[in-house]
């Protein structure tokens, strides 16, 4: 079916906002194809933001639970979210978008994601520039990931406090090479400090703060360029001045 007419059928009937469907802990050793245009139609292909080093995922804002509730509230960080307007709001990217969150409950879908970021040439990998975590096992998914491809550097953001705290209590530590940083709730507030790395947005006009490292993409074309903070585990909060 086309991709297009897919999203009108389904994703119009199905798609409740901060409503997510089971996703099960897959077998990282499963079956997968050798390649890589196989390997994307299992994970739904990934994501390439123009801002970003390297490649990332993405899924839709709209399943965002937390984001959700905050985008009904002013000051949030939510409250304008960028993932749910401009290119995000195109009818094709909102279907890939929803597509790739639908491949999440692939049992091959983790193998797959291994075998992608290994043939891949990926130093880099952000989880997430549209959407959140939506349950522990998609968390551990994800860590598992991390952890068969110590090659990467992984980076999560997210508001799914309560999720990060169940991951640690049933399964540890996060892996090593997967830095999670708790993104502020509200604008010009940083996150829990119970959070070893975390992120924030600064108010309207604010520059600096002496609460975490600046992003410096607003003054290098809005890109990364040579900057890896937020991979950074040494590097405790990141600012990102509002936009």
């Amino acid at each position: 079916m086309n991709v297009s007419l897919w999203y009108n059928t389904r994703m119009m009937t199905t798609l409740t906002i901060g409503t997510s469907d089971p996703i099960e802990v897959h077998d990282p050793s499963a079956t997968v194809p050798s390649r890589l245009k196989d390997l994307d139609n299992i994970v739904g292909g990934l994501s390439k933001p123009s801002k970003m080093p390297g490649w990332s995922i993405s899924i839709p804002a709209q399943r965002c639970a937390t984001g959700a509730r905050l985008r009904k509230v002013e000051g949030s960080v939510c409250k304008g979210c960028y993932a749910l307007k401009g290119c995000y709001v195109f009818p094709v990217v909102k279907a890939a978008l929803e597509n790739r969150y639908q491949c999440l409950k692939d049992p091959r879908w983790t193998a797959a994601m291994i075998a992608i970021l290994t043939k891949r040439t990926v130093e880099v990998f952000r989880w997430h520039d549209s959407g959140d975590l939506q349950s522990v096992s998609h968390l551990r998914n994800i860590a598992l990931v991390a952890e068969a491809t110590p090659h990467v550097r992984h980076w999560i953001p997210t508001r799914e406090y309560r999720l990060v705290d169940q991951y640690v209590s049933q399964y540890g530590d996060i892996p090593e090479n997967l830095i999670l940083r708790a993104s502020a709730h509200m604008i010009g507030k940083p996150a829990p400090s119970r959070f070893a790395h975390s992120s924030m947005v600064l108010a309207k006009g604010e520059t600096s703060t002496d609460l975490a490292q600046v992003c410096p993409a607003p003054d290098q074309n809005n890109e990364c360029g040579t900057c890896r903070a937020c991979w950074d585990k040494d590097i405790s909060a990141i600012a990102y001045r509002y936009h």
